[in-house]
């Protein structure tokens, strides 16, 4: 198969939502169906609940959230899928954020009983503010939950985006018969008693929402039905797959993941519109990834995939060009080249050696420490690729050893763990005091929890009183030596060397801003 072929017949996308709206059961359904695994994580039953395929990291069995991107590719219906699994959690937002620079289109999952939550509304700015296609799947209609009407208009007054559904639900929770699909003409019973996953042959053509099929299958509901959609055929416009591809309309299905209902149909179309990879910015020019040399860049870094063997692996979306094991490409940061012998692809946490990768397709490297997010591959051409953020935390603490006698174990892991971009890391030039800055407050429990179970290392938070750190900078370097001197105690330096300040109050920032106009102050870096 052709270069060019390959790329088109590939869709990268990552599936977001708010936590526990189903996200990651989504994620194995459609795994599911793919032939990916043949059985899924969550087992509906009172005696055997499995940890999900996704979430591979202990805490995450433990917790029963993910807090880290999942990478996981197959094959189907001729078409190579890789899903982005994201943290739903608010505290993990910012590996979110940066996993969507890798992603060509979005899934976004919606609990029919929740409706649109605070999470989901962050997230889908950054899709509209970046462009990308998104696709609603609102979840869990084998529960009681919002109207579909209801849940339409809020998809439109609280993310502002233009929808049109796809397929429209028969009743809902102890009523919901099925969900006929406007985009293949069909119509699904949902069958309560079924785990098996809906094949083809369950579903039934229809000529039109008139046909007598309908009272068949629905009895009373049908005529409910009959009024609802014509209502709907009314109000909503028709889907036009070019407004979808430039991010003015997104499609609606509805279903239930546990219950294996509604994916396929959820699948099929998403096959069939979603965008192949596309062009990405960089500091020169956009590279399409139909340019023949190989780019590449790197956008999250998990530590301790394995932990057996402290493994750390670094996540690099193709971008252009092919991929190939054994041969020698550019770190434009590091200015060196370098050779992969053991490239592997994803199912979560299992991984195979791959000889090649096209662009859309993830490709895991194994990494030593050569790597940050953000990083740019190349076959020699001097070029970096942006938009990757780094957010200034807002919760802080002091981090302190708690076993002296694992203090290597300690350092290595609080490194490793912040080039995840899980935390950052400041040390305070004045008394070199270490302070960990999050987003959330769930990170320092997941960041204590990993050393202890991956590190071996004991450490424990003492509480510091901060309300903001920004990176700062100054043309003129006198000025920013003035500067740091005159505020010596509020100085500190990130993992990666940037000058940070530490501003105790709101208004001692203000102070400082207005202080030293020439100091320019950062509170988002472009890694």
């Amino acid at each position: 198969m052709g270069r060019i072929k390959e790329i088109r017949r590939r869709r990268t996308f990552a599936i977001i939502s708010h936590p526990d709206a189903g996200k990651t059961t989504l994620t194995e359904k459609l795994l599911l169906f793919g032939g990916a695994i043949r059985v899924a994580g969550a087992v509906k039953s009172n005696k055997i609940r499995n940890a999900a395929t996704s979430d591979f990291m202990e805490i995450e069995r433990q917790r029963g959230i993910s807090v880290a991107t999942s990478v996981m590719g197959f094959e189907y219906k001729d078409h190579k899928i890789n899903i982005l699994d994201t943290p739903g959690h608010k505290d993990f937002a910012e590996d979110t954020f940066r996993t969507l620079t890798a992603a060509d289109s979005v899934i976004v999952v919606i609990d029919v009983a929740k409706g649109v939550e605070q999470q989901t509304e962050k997230l889908v700015e950054v899709c509209k503010m970046r462009k990308i296609p998104i696709m609603f799947f609102i979840n869990k209609l084998d529960r009681p939950g919002k109207d579909a009407f209801e849940l339409l208009d809020e998809i439109e007054f609280k993310l502002h985006c233009k929808v049109t559904p796809l397929s429209w639900p028969i009743g809902m929770g102890i009523d919901f018969k099925g969900v006929y699909n406007k985009y293949d003409k069909k119509l699904d019973i949902f069958d309560r008693s079924s785990l098996v996953v809906n094949d083809e042959g369950a579903s039934i053509l229809l000529d039109s929402i008139d046909d007598p099929v309908l009272d068949d299958k629905l009895g009373e509901s049908a005529h409910k039905f009959r009024e609802e959609f014509k209502l709907v055929s009314g109000v909503f416009k028709e889907f036009s797959k070019k407004e979808y591809l430039h991010g003015d309309l997104s499609p609606v299905f509805f279903g239930s993941a546990l219950n294996n209902f509604g994916v396929r149909d959820l699948l099929d179309c998403f096959t069939d519109i979603a965008p192949h990879p596309q062009p990405v910015a960089t500091d020169t020019r956009d590279i399409n990834p139909e340019y023949e040399k190989f780019t590449g860049f790197v956008f999250k870094i998990h530590a301790n995939i394995d932990p057996n063997h402290r493994s750390r692996i670094a996540f690099v979306k193709v971008v252009s060009g092919m991929f190939e094991r054994n041969k020698y490409y550019y770190h434009t940061k590091l200015k060196r080249t370098f050779k992969f012998s053991s490239p592997t692809s994803f199912m979560a946490s299992k991984k195979e050696i791959i000889e090649d990768a096209y662009p859309g397709d993830i490709v895991g490297i194994p990494d030593t420490g050569n790597f940050r997010i953000g990083d740019t591959l190349t076959e020699g051409e001097e070029l970096n690729f942006i938009g990757i953020p780094n957010f200034a935390p807002e919760l802080f603490q002091y981090l302190e050893n708690a076993d002296p006698l694992k203090t290597k174990q300690l350092n290595k892991g609080i490194l490793q763990l912040m080039d995840e971009g899980v935390a950052q890391l400041f040390t305070r030039t004045a008394d070199g005091k270490k302070i960990i800055g999050t987003v959330g407050n769930l990170q320092f429990e997941v960041i204590k929890f990993r050393l202890e179970h991956e590190y071996s290392a004991l450490c424990r938070f003492e509480p510091v009183d901060l309300h903001r750190a920004c990176w700062i900078g100054c043309e003129d370097k006198n000025k920013l030596k003035d500067f740091k001197d005159k505020n010596s105690y509020f100085i500190a330096v990130d993992n990666k060397g940037k000058d940070v300040f530490l501003a105790e109050t709101a208004w001692s920032l203000q102070r400082a801003q207005e202080k030293f106009p020439d100091i320019k102050f950062y509170f988002k870096s472009e890694i």
